[in-house]
Order: structure tokens, then C-alpha cells, then sequence
């Protein structure tokens, strides 16, 4: 879990590596080697075409409980909570025609292929 929220933070987020290392609370040293071993397995699971799988650490979700719509004809943003659906019509003018929009630490689809099968791009 470490050496994946160090990439989230320096190379998903553009954090620099002492910002990095502040939000981990760890010294900026330690910080570096977390990136450069996770960044060795991501090159290994990318050249190889090896599986990278994610556990262990010790961490806290840090993740917003809400998220954010926004009506595209009158343009009002509501929040709703993680699990309950999508939102079907705005509630200020009963428009279907909703976004989702994006939070500045969120991670989000990359979009749907063929069959609506989600595909991430690195």
C-alpha cells in the first residue's frame, strides 16, 4: 500500500517528493525508496506482463464519502454518497442530461470500450 500511494501522490497527483513525503508521514529519503521500488515493480509487471497485485501497509481511506454531479442545462452540482446509484434526474430542474465531476484526488475511469467494458489506460 505504501509503494502504490507513493506513485498516486508523486506521479498521479504531481506531488513533489518532500510534499509526498510529508502527506505519508515518513522522511523524504524513505519516501524515495518507497517510489523507486514501487516504480522497479511496475516496470517488472509491465515488461514481463506480470500481474501486480495490492496489499499489506499500514494506511488509513482517505477517500471522500460523497460525489460530486452536475447538471448540464442549469448547471447546478449537488453531491451524493458513494453507493447509493447514480442520480437519475437534477434535483433543481428535473434534467437528465448529468456529469459526473471529477474531484481534483479522485480516481477516475478512463472511459468504455467496445461492450462497455472499462479499460484503463497507463
Amino acid at each position: 500500500m505504501e509503494e502504490m500511494e507513493s506513485i498516486r501522490l508523486k506521479d498521479y497527483l504531481g506531488m513533489n517528493q518532500q510534499d509526498g513525503a510529508d502527506h505519508m508521514k515518513v522522511s523524504q529519503p524513505t519516501f524515495h525508496r518507497i517510489l523507486i521500488e514501487a516504480r522497479k515493480k511496475i516496470g517488472c509487471a509491465l515488461v514481463c506482463g506480470k500481474a501486480i497485485r495490492i496489499h499489506g501497509g499500514t494506511y488509513e481511506m482517505g477517500m471522500n464519502p460523497l460525489r460530486k454531479f452536475q447538471c448540464s442545462d442549469c448547471q447546478h452540482i449537488w453531491e451524493v454518497m458513494h453507493g447509493t446509484g447514480r442520480p437519475r434526474d437534477c434535483p433543481m430542474c428535473k434534467s437528465m442530461n448529468l456529469h459526473r465531476v471529477k474531484d481534483e484526488n479522485e480516481y477516475t475511469r478512463t472511459g468504455y470500450g467496445r461492450h462497455g467494458k472499462h479499460q484503463q489506460s497507463i
